[in-house]
């Protein structure tokens, strides 16, 4: 579904990513996991064309994506669900759904299905949808983010950091909830600095370091190597 063919990508003369290749084939989860300024969100970014790679490129279904527009990325069918949630805190609930999420869809009636699919997801988000993003908790926000996320519709859902600041009873929740999304359909690319977490819900992991790929495999044989238990679950 997504290949990224050794990307170069920089920040002014610093490079942020060098020569990354990272597949993700349908209806997998894949977590890409690395420490803090390793560059997680900088590869997401540069997925949803927030980033051009100066050298390499991005096929999405076959088709080249790396240069295009965000908004054009989010029609091919891959939607940004960023780190810090980044909801619209003056608008309800219902507002960031559909007037932010589903803004670039026509169809109605499509549309209100699937804010009653986020809403299956999320009762929490229907008991509140009036209710202004800003006043939700750091949990419902997430859900929210999430919810908008889901309303373009995506074949491919990004997930930045989405357990960061949460309290282990919500992360187990997040967990659920992000499997219940794949199993609906939706391939999913989760950026995680929880490894635990990451490496417990998805198929494959990649590790980044310092901007290039450190390791790669099957998650449950990863949680089994030395370097990634010392490193990344302090065991």
């Amino acid at each position: 579904m997504l290949h990224i063919s050794n990307i170069n990508v920089y920040y002014g003369k610093s490079v942020a990513l060098r020569d990354v290749t990272i597949e993700v084939q349908e209806k997998e989860i894949v977590s890409l996991l690395g420490a803090n300024g390793a560059g997680k969100s900088t590869t997401l970014r540069t997925i949803s064309g927030l980033l051009v790679p100066r050298i390499g490129e991005i096929l999405f279904l076959g088709e080249r994506i790396s240069g295009l527009a965000p908004n054009k990325i989010v029609k091919r069918g891959i939607s940004h669900c960023p780190e810090g949630r980044r909801i619209f805190p003056d608008l309800s609930v219902y507002e960031n759904l559909v007037m932010m999420g589903a803004y670039l869809r026509s169809d109605k009636k499509e549309v209100s299905e699937s804010l009653e699919g986020v809403y299956a997801l999320f009762p929490k988000l229907k008991e509140r949808r009036n209710q202004r993003g800003g006043t939700l908790s750091g949990g419902e926000q997430q859900m929210l983010a999430i919810g908008r996320a889901l309303m373009s519709k995506p074949k491919l859902l990004l997930l930045d950091e989405p357990s960061l600041g949460l309290a282990p009873s919500a992360v187990q929740d997040l967990a659920k909830r992000i499997r219940e999304i794949h199993e609906l359909g939706v391939t999913v690319l989760l950026v995680e600095q929880n490894a635990r977490m990451a490496l417990g819900i998805s198929d494959r992991a990649y590790i980044l370091e310092v901007g290039k790929i450190a390791l790669s495999g099957i998650s449950q044989d990863l949680i089994k190597v030395d370097q990634v238990r010392k490193a990344y679950l302090g065991i």
